[in-house]
């Protein structure tokens, strides 16, 4: 049968909430310089109070960090941080800020950034879910699993609230359940192009 080469994944995006900003330094500073994806990040966060996020993941990072802009051409090898109380979505390769009413009391919502991704990348998409309270992203991993896109959880025994993980998980649309170290190697890995059987 012969061999056709799937893409691997382009976009990444990644939710947390409480006790969140630690653990996104930790990972966006694991992925590599020559990363061949983009990074989507979002924090949940005080609605007034201007994100220090950028700043602070772009410190140690290997990847171009930037604020999350309307418009914005989503590009390989760059961080885009959601900014707070607009929802960011991706529509045909660009970013979108939008400020449409709060889910799960929330602004910007995981689950409608999860949801646009999977929409416009399909399988070429991954979705990771980090600590936090609440429900958000348990719909979106649905939506990307659907699609043929790839999802990961934090350990809920790792984190320090264990709510969001723990609700993609029970979804039962979670693929890779792990710990915080073990995810920048994983989305990596997701990023090369593999073999696959055609059909």
């Amino acid at each position: 049968m012969p061999m056709v080469e799937s893409p691997g994944v382009r976009v990444i995006a990644i939710g947390a909430s409480a006790g969140g900003v630690p653990l996104l330094r930790r990972l966006v500073t694991a992925l590599p310089g020559d990363l061949t994806a983009a990074v989507l990040v979002l924090q949940h966060l005080a609605p007034t109070t201007p994100s220090r996020l950028p700043w602070l993941l772009a410190r140690d990072a290997a990847l171009a960090v930037c604020e999350a802009t309307d418009g914005a051409v989503v590009t390989p090898g760059t961080v885009y941080v959601a900014v707070p109380n607009l929802h960011l979505l991706v529509r045909a390769g660009r970013l979108a800020l939008v400020s449409s009413a709060v889910v799960h009391h929330v602004r910007p919502s995981l689950d409608l950034l999860l949801v646009s991704m999977a929409e416009t990348y399909g399988g070429a998409c991954a979705a990771v879910v980090l600590t936090g309270t609440g429900r958000d992203g348990a719909a979106g991993v649905v939506a990307v699993k659907r699609a043929g896109g790839a999802t990961i959880a934090q350990d809920p025994r790792e984190a320090a609230f264990p709510g969001m993980p723990t609700a993609a998980i029970q979804t039962g649309c979670v693929e890779h359940v792990m710990g915080l170290a073990a995810i920048a190697p994983l989305l990596v890995r997701l990023t090369r192009p593999a073999a696959a059987a055609a059909v």
